[in-house]
């Protein structure tokens, strides 16, 4: 997200000023410009927030330097001028680019803002212990800046909005929400936890299935340059000499012979799939058909499908304040989940039926067709007894239980098969190898 600033004046002179956060400059010049038309107004500039590079000195003392995001040199030199700083020069940054940082930096810093707001310390204090701290540049920065504006009286949630970039747009709507809450302590400490499951489940995802395609891949493209490249060099000498050779050596030769004349065609049957699925699961059609794909997969599919669950529900726990304001938490709970295929069916079947036909929340997800037999029977049982919010609660706690302890066994029978693999290649390459080498020349008569 980047802040942009204009400067416009109404038709009888008077002359306004504006800031909004947008995803690109041209978003957000195509917004000032619908603003301006819908209000007679005529723009005189737009100004994006950069960072400037400062060095300043006091006195005799030795210059300093840092950095400042501001919308123009003169609005950092001023500033700076104003604190008793002489000004030695003020550059705009050539890269301003800022990578966003690791997720367990953001783990570590809302677990720790957690335990403190237990400890009842105030969370202006909790931001600077924390700024001095935290080794990441990245969010040192966007701390002091979100530190800065809630000082100034701007609206929390707004504020953590504008940096959804760095934190996520899940973890900055809820960072707003607790600081305009009664308990800020209570949502720190759920959005650490969920966090913390997301992060573990990418690691176990990565483990179960990334890991394990990437080293298929390679094998794949190492067994091809060792059948297309280094054993011809070898077997060909046999040929030329018009040496019989025995059957598997004369496979694999007849299948490099295959792949050095249809050399093309093999790459593009190995690269291009995957190129081809990088760009469709970039659309939006893409990412729904292969979210709902992942979630019917075979071992693996089952358990994404109730982690996905587990995180609506532990989200949904949080947010939910009762019947009448439902369907704002199960709309943040969806787009929290991670699954365009859970979210869509959400956003486009359930809520909808909850607000143009009244219908109940267990009738609404039953309808949506993407929770589990189990979770539909709590959900109803919860709605029955009024006690919807602790059902989600334990929904999330069950199938944390059930697919922390499943995803460690596929982890571990993913890797036996791949190690099994490997060793089945190795020991068809080392049997070709061993049978080339007892190749021997015809007996000639002198």
């Amino acid at each position: 997200m980047i802040e942009l600033r204009f400067n416009a004046t109404k038709p009888n002179g008077q002359t306004i000023t504006g800031s909004m956060n947008v995803a690109s400059f041209s978003e957000g010049k195509k917004k000032i410009q619908k603003l301006a038309e819908k209000n007679s107004l005529k723009i005189q500039s737009i100004d994006k927030k950069v960072t400037f590079i400062y060095k300043i000195k006091r006195g005799g003392d030795k210059p300093i330097s840092g950095e400042q995001k501001a919308y123009s040199k003169e609005e950092v030199s001023t500033a700076l001028q104003k604190m008793g700083y002489q000004v030695v020069s003020v550059n705009k940054k050539l890269l301003d680019f800022s990578a966003k940082p690791p997720m367990a930096d953001i783990v570590a810093f809302v677990k720790i803002s957690a335990e403190l707001l237990e400890q009842k310390l105030p969370y202006s204090e909790i931001l600077t212990l924390l700024i001095n701290d935290i080794q990441n540049k990245t969010l040192k920065e966007t701390l002091k800046q979100v530190n800065n504006d809630l000082k100034k009286g701007a609206d929390s949630e707004q504020t953590f909005l504008r940096y959804q970039s760095v934190f996520g747009k899940f973890t900055a709507y809820m960072l707003g929400l607790a600081a305009k809450s009664g308990n800020m302590s209570e949502i720190y400490k759920a959005t650490a936890k969920f966090l913390e499951r997301q992060q573990q489940f990418r690691k176990d995802l990565r483990s179960a299935l990334i890991t394990p395609m990437v080293t298929m891949f390679i094998l794949l493209l190492a067994v091809l340059f060792y059948i297309g490249y280094i054993f011809p060099e070898t077997a060909k000498l046999f040929v030329k000499f018009d040496i019989p050779l025995p059957p598997m050596t004369a496979a694999t030769l007849g299948l490099s012979d295959f792949l050095i004349s249809n050399i093309l065609l093999v790459m593009v049957v190995v690269i291009v799939p995957p190129i081809i699925l990088w760009r469709f699961a970039a659309t939006k059609k893409g990412r729904l058909f292969l979210d709902k794909a992942i979630l019917k997969m075979p071992i693996m599919g089952s358990l994404i499908h109730k982690t996905t669950i587990e995180v609506f529900c532990r989200v949904f726990y949080t947010l939910y304040s009762g019947s009448a304001e439902s369907i704002e938490p199960i709309r943040i709970a969806a787009e929290a989940c991670g699954n365009a295929h859970f979210e869509n069916q959400i956003k486009t079947v359930a809520i909808p039926m909850m607000i143009k036909k009244g219908t109940g929340i267990t009738e609404a997800f039953e309808a949506a067709g993407v929770f589990t037999d189990t979770a539909i029977s709590r959900f109803h049982s919860g709605e029955e007894t009024g006690t919807i919010k602790n059902t989600a609660q334990q929904l999330a706690n069950y199938y944390e239980s059930e697919t922390v302890f499943r995803m460690k066994n596929v982890i571990e029978l993913v890797q036996v098969v791949i190690a099994m693999v490997i060793m089945i290649v190795m020991i068809g390459l080392t049997l070709v190898s061993a049978e080339t080498a007892t190749i021997s020349p015809k007996s000639t008569t002198m």
